[in-house]
């Protein structure tokens, strides 16, 4: 009997505007990025990047994103869109499901490294401004998959139990057509909020930088991730007998250990600059007019001037843009 507590998955799955079908996965998604993009564009801009420099990173990572996402679920998951009665053409159709977060930070990875010369932001200080915002991203990324009837785990008899049709490809065969779900896409997305609180309050207070905050993104996504894969129970890929993406997420975790410890040991320095050498925001580019008779006007480069004090004493999650001083410029006639 399904318990009054329990949560139904959803009858809507897409909105139809005459000839146009917006389906809700998608729009899930969709709304994830827009939130990370404003996120992590202001967290960016307030350390003393370019205006607008975050769209060059969101259209390399959301491309790449998909492909690498999209790639990784096919592999993973080969056995249904390659064999007899099957149309191989579906795997390319992302727009109806089946995408996997490990594969879109792959490939995103490579598309923030292509914005990062672009744009001569360093990647890893893209990376520490993007965890808040890609964890939220994730979560409500995760109802997507609640829309879509997918992603549940085990039975269970707990009060929050999923409903899930029994005609779901997914259902587990040999049990009562009224068995509850583990809703595991909503352990994550909580998991992914909860994130959010714990990795902004380290922030303040230890303000983790090269790369650093980013790695304890990893661990904790990671960790997470971990837990609620061990429990679904819709057919995936196994190595060694274990689940394809619970390897996946003790990588994540791995991986951010290590990068964690490498960039603490190889940058023990207060991060005054997101650009790389030699690069800096155009708009810190300042002309300032001086008392020199030989140079009327003096160019100060923001990001060389500044200071380790200045990215010390700022304030919340973001690195003060540096500032130079100018008391010593003299005004002229001209200027008065």
């Amino acid at each position: 009997m399904i318990l009054p507590l329990s949560i139904p998955s959803p009858d809507l799955q897409f909105l139809q505007i005459g000839p146009l079908r917006i389906y809700l996965y998608a729009l899930c998604i969709i709304t994830g990025i827009i939130i990370a993009a404003v996120w992590t564009g202001r967290r960016l801009s307030r350390r003393g990047g370019e205006r607008g420099a975050v769209f060059d990173f969101v259209v390399w990572a959301l491309v790449l994103g998909i492909v690498g996402a999209r790639l990784y679920h096919v592999v993973t998951h080969w056995g249904d869109y390659f064999g007899p009665g099957l149309n191989p053409l579906e795997a390319f159709a992302f727009w109806n499901g089946g995408i996997a977060i490990f594969g879109a930070l792959l490939g995103g990875a490579i598309g923030v490294l292509v914005a990062s010369r672009i744009t001569g932001i360093r990647f890893w200080s893209f990376a520490d401004a993007l965890v808040p915002g890609l964890l939220v991203a994730q979560a409500v990324g995760r109802l997507g998959n609640w829309f879509n009837h997918e992603l549940f785990g085990g039975p269970t008899t707990l009060p929050w139990g999923l409903e899930i049709e029994s005609s779901n490809p997914a259902f587990p065969i040999g049990l009562p057509a009224d068995t509850l779900f583990h809703p595991t896409f909503l352990y994550e997305a909580l998991w992914n909020l909860l994130g959010v609180v714990v990795l902004l309050a380290i922030e303040r207070r230890w303000r983790p930088r090269w790369g650093t905050f980013f790695a304890l993104y990893l661990i904790w996504y990671g960790i997470g991730r971990t837990f609620t894969e061990s429990l679904r129970v819709d057919p995936s890929l196994l190595f060694l007998g274990i689940r394809t993406n619970v390897l996946a997420a003790f990588a994540a975790v791995v991986l951010g250990l290590v990068i964690f410890i490498v960039q603490r040991r190889r940058h023990v320095g207060v991060e005054t600059s997101v650009y790389l050498p030699g690069r800096h925001n155009p708009a810190d580019a300042v002309l300032v007019e001086t008392a020199d008779p030989e140079r009327f006007f003096h160019v100060i480069d923001r990001g060389d001037a500044a200071s380790p004090s200045a990215a010390d004493d700022s304030e919340g999650d973001d690195l003060a843009p540096p500032t130079a001083d100018l008391a010593s410029a003299q005004p002229t006639s001209q200027s008065k």
